[in-house]
């Protein structure tokens, strides 16, 4: 047996291991869970000269919506655009019959902002990365 670790793993692969797991998950889920398509979007926050100042990268599945990254630029940060941001994407996700949103933010970030949004810690990595917590987020829609 020889063990491979890749930066650019081959589709033919990736599929392989995305299907043997389905097969697995079959036995205790049902199909349309088990073969439900990743929801991938993102929610822009763009200046009047179509520049972006923010946005979020988020993937969906299982009931759940995944906030991948938020980013403000310095200029619009304190202005409201970051809640406009996310508003917009957990009614997406509620509109696409997510119930949940979780995230993760470091010590550093945007714990509070999250919390003013409703979001709830259940998990925190302490000393990750070094010197950091990372804080793991939930919120019921």
């Amino acid at each position: 047996m020889k063990i491979e670790v890749t930066t650019s793993p081959q589709t033919s692969d990736l599929k392989t291991i995305s299907e043997g797991i389905q097969r697995y998950n079959q036995r205790f889920l049902a199909d349309d869970v088990v073969f439900e398509p990743d929801t991938r979007f993102a929610v822009f926050a763009k200046d009047n000269q179509g520049v972006v100042v923010g946005g979020i990268r988020a993937t969906a599945f299982w009931n759940y919506c995944i906030i991948e990254l938020l980013w403000l630029s310095e200029d619009v940060r304190g202005q409201g655009v970051g809640v406009d941001l996310m508003v917009a994407a957990e009614a997406f996700a509620r509109d696409n019959g997510f119930s949940h949103v979780r995230t993760e933010t470091l010590s550093f970030q945007a714990k509070p902002f999250y919390e003013k949004m409703g979001y709830s810690v259940f998990g925190e990595l302490v000393d990750h990365p070094k010197g950091h917590t990372t804080y793991c987020l939930v919120k019921a829609l």
